[in-house]
């Protein structure tokens, strides 16, 4: 971690040519750059394609089994295709790894975030930047905003739901772990206890057979759904944000990881060259409108 040494002018007065000399690169910064250059990002630690990661010469990028669409596609994170899956291969050529140098690992969505130190350098996985979470984990700056929507059977009467009051005598399912199940407790508060789940298969598989009336996913997700796996299933709404400000999913690094100002530095470069904006309507263009409940 790179520390700007902040030394009172008159102290510098009568230093010594040897004190100097020792003190190369340790000089205080005008107060203007040293705001400018965000900690632990100076000199070479950020180098590309030479960071310190878990495997030398090599970038550890996890993500969950199986792996959704439309975040991934065919269960394949390798293959490029896919929103996330095109995301992280971006962020690592931005870091100076090319696609051969990038090596995939499997981490269930709930130990991507828990406590401990982690066996990847970072995990993506539609993990939601909050303020609990970073108690544990660092984060990149985000690269998706994202909104939670309700999806439910078509002709049932969760599916006539307008308003947040209509969900509340619902019985609603989420992943464990996630912002949706945070929506289904902190927004609706149904009067009936959300049911959880390990997996989406497994909330998807329960409105299938009637266990709940409505599940609770992120919106690209929910229109992947509704398209192609219930096809009986209908998005009935999306949240608004909770105060106002976007949901955003990032990048999961070990807490106090010397990665986290470098790939935080390549999401934005990503964001600030249109490449995110371009991945997004390529992958994720279909998921674009859904009412909002209030």
């Amino acid at each position: 971690m790179h520390l700007a040494l902040r030394v009172p002018r008159r102290a510098l007065v009568g230093v010594t040519v040897a004190l100097l000399a020792t003190a190369v690169g340790c000089a205080p910064q005008p107060e203007g750059e040293a705001a400018a250059a965000p900690s632990g990002s100076a000199g070479n630690a950020c180098a590309k394609g030479a960071l310190a990661t878990k495997t030398s010469g090599k970038l550890t990028i996890a993500t969950d089994t199986p792996a959704y669409e439309p975040w991934f596609k065919d269960d394949q994170p390798a293959n490029g295709e896919g929103f996330e899956s095109a995301v992280a291969y971006a962020v690592a050529k931005q870091l100076g790894y090319d696609k051969s140098a990038v090596v995939w690992q499997s981490v269930p969505f709930n130990k991507a975030f828990a406590p401990g130190a982690k066996t990847f350098d970072f995990d993506l996985n539609q993990v939601s930047i909050s303020d609990e979470r970073k108690q544990a984990v660092d984060f990149s700056s985000g690269y998706y905003d994202v909104r939670q929507a309700v999806v439910a059977l078509k002709n049932s009467k969760a599916a006539g739901a307008k308003s947040i009051a209509d969900l509340k005598g619902l019985k609603l399912g989420a992943q464990v772990g996630t912002t949706s199940l945070d929506y289904i407790d902190d927004v609706v508060k149904p009067t009936r206890d959300a049911a959880v789940y390990a997996k989406n298969d497994q909330a998807k598989s329960a409105l299938k057979n009637g266990q709940v009336d409505a599940i609770v996913t992120d919106l690209p997700t929910a229109f992947y759904i509704t398209a192609a796996e219930v096809t009986d299933g209908t998005i009935v709404g999306q949240f608004e944000n909770k105060g106002g400000t976007p949901e955003q999913f990032g990048l999961v690094l070990d807490k106090g990881s010397a990665l986290t100002p470098c790939v935080t530095a390549a999401v934005d470069a990503l964001r600030a060259d249109g490449t995110l904006a371009k991945v997004e309507k390529q992958w994720l263009s279909d998921a674009v409108d859904a009412p909002v409940l209030k």
